[in-house]
């Protein structure tokens, strides 16, 4: 666990995986820290913001984080369809059928880490080794909203109209980010998610 500072009244802490950013994240909205303000996990970090940093930072080291179990978040279940523009490529590029593509995202399940980029972007973790792929070598000027990519470790859900570089495997119509919607965002750390094969 390592230590940084961020701006006037943040504070970054550093951790060597995302399993330890889940435990973190869960034990702080546990504690609810007097003065915390806002919680941000990332990939490998958690950005505290607000006032009493000094005195956490102190403590921290010495807080037990239990694992959070991969099963302990709510269950969204959302409707795609796999007809994404990079689909063959997806296929060619992991050696493998459209169709077990397809099979493996759709049966796999997934939790939010973190959410970042644009309003309503979540991160999932889960994707199945095989579907572990680079980026786009060059980006698209605009991704249309409800996308499904993968890129790297991560899946996602394009929640408005973006420029981006996953590779597009589906599409959904289910609304990831509304702000007139309380929260907002549909999907946030810890929710767990599992990708419903529609037809095309």
């Amino acid at each position: 666990m390592r230590f940084l500072p961020a701006g006037h009244n943040g504070l970054l802490v550093e951790l060597d995986s995302q399993a330890a950013v889940r435990a973190l994240y869960a034990e702080l909205r546990r504690r609810a820290p007097p003065g915390v303000t806002e919680i941000v996990p990332a990939a490998r970090t958690v950005l505290l913001i607000g006032s009493g940093l000094d005195a956490l930072k102190a403590e921290l080291p010495g807080w037990s984080l239990p694992p959070v179990p991969e099963d302990s978040g709510p269950l969204i279940e959302i409707p795609v369809r796999y007809d994404g523009p990079d689909l063959t490529e997806v296929a060619a590029l992991s050696g493998l059928p459209v169709t077990e593509v397809i099979r493996l995202h759709s049966t796999a399940t997934f939790t939010v880490a973190f959410c970042g980029f644009v309003p309503g972007f979540a991160y999932l973790t889960g994707l199945p080794a095989a579907l572990q792929l680079p980026r786009r070598r060059q980006p698209r000027t605009r991704v249309a909203p409800g996308s499904v990519g993968i890129a790297g470790e991560y899946s996602a859900i394009y929640p408005r109209a973006t420029p981006g570089g996953w590779q597009l495997i589906g599409h959904t119509d289910v609304n990831v980010w509304d702000a007139a919607r309380q929260p907002p965002a549909l999907l946030m750390p810890g929710t767990r998610v599992r990708f419903v094969a529609q037809p095309a």
